[in-house]
């Protein structure tokens, strides 16, 4: 997600078992698969960007780095990129959201979630924010 969205309307929730990118990028620890995270967007990110309706995003086996964008979100607003909150290889991806990208923006921390990846440097994510961190970056 880029640093363009804008604050969503009424108090949002954000999981304090995640962590979060400055991205509005969300990381959960463990994924499904052995030695992975699962990664989503944030409920800011979809507030600001709208309806979803297509989701684009990394094949299973490529290799991520952090920062990079990995992905786009589509909406009827606008399209946003997604970027890797960490460094590794895909090992899943949310096949459901090519049918249902509205996921993202009714269940953006369960059924909406993106990609796994298993990071190459777990280092990486004791640099992510928890979530009074991340609430606190977006001014609340």
């Amino acid at each position: 997600m880029s640093d363009q969205a804008t604050a969503p309307e009424g108090d949002a929730v954000y999981p304090d078992d995640l962590k979060y990118s400055s991205e509005h990028e969300w990381v959960r620890t463990p994924g499904e698969a052995e030695g992975s995270v699962r990664i989503g967007i944030t409920h800011y990110a979809q507030d600001a960007l709208g309806d979803i309706v297509y989701v684009s995003l990394p094949e299973v086996g490529e290799q991520v780095t952090s920062g990079s964008t990995v992905g786009e979100l589509e909406s009827t607003k606008s399209v946003s990129d997604i970027y890797a909150p960490v460094s590794g290889q895909v090992v899943a991806r949310n096949e459901g959201l090519d049918a249902t990208p509205e996921l993202v923006n009714s269940d953006p921390y369960a059924g909406g979630w993106l990609f796994e990846v298993v990071p190459s440097d777990s280092s990486e994510l004791d640099a992510l924010m928890g979530a009074d961190a991340y609430q606190s970056s977006l001014g609340g």
